[in-house]
């Protein structure tokens, strides 16, 4: 069996690049942890929906650790990798990277763990295997 050009394959990670703004900062001129959670979190959630290829929900974040500020100005990169698949959930680890534009100096600020699941269309938990089967032979020629 051969693979079609639009079959899907298993990213390895995803990245996400984004511009701290002021609208992103707290009242330090930083990047504030909140909209920090929620970058990762989608990151998490792009990689896993990736992985499984069906729909997928945040069951737990754990471990969010937060290294360094990142002021206005800087870039960040979100990298965001399923580390580990049990039956219908993963978990997916994402860093987070600082950028300085001017000296491309660049440092892991953030780090965390979320746990995602692979859910049917009502809310379900279902196997990320048979999802990826069945979304497989759907793209075999």
């Amino acid at each position: 069996m051969q693979l079609s050009a639009n079959a899907p394959e298993i990213a390895r990670e995803t990245r996400f690049v984004e511009m701290v703004f002021p609208g992103l900062s707290n009242h330090y001129g930083t990047l504030f942890g909140g909209d920090a959670l929620k970058l990762m979190g989608k990151a998490a959630f792009v990689a896993a929906a990736r992985h499984a290829r069906c729909n997928v929900v945040m069951a737990t974040s754990d471990k969010i650790e937060f290294h360094q500020p990142i002021p206005v100005g800087e870039l960040i990169e979100i990298v965001a990798r399923v580390a580990r698949e049990g039956r219908s959930s993963m978990t997916v680890s994402v860093e987070m990277f600082r950028e300085n534009l001017a000296s491309g100096q660049r440092d892991v600020v953030t780090r965390g763990s979320f746990e995602m699941v692979a859910v049917n269309e009502h809310g379900s938990p279902v196997a990320i295997a048979q999802n990826t089967t069945l979304n497989l032979k759907h793209h075999l020629t």
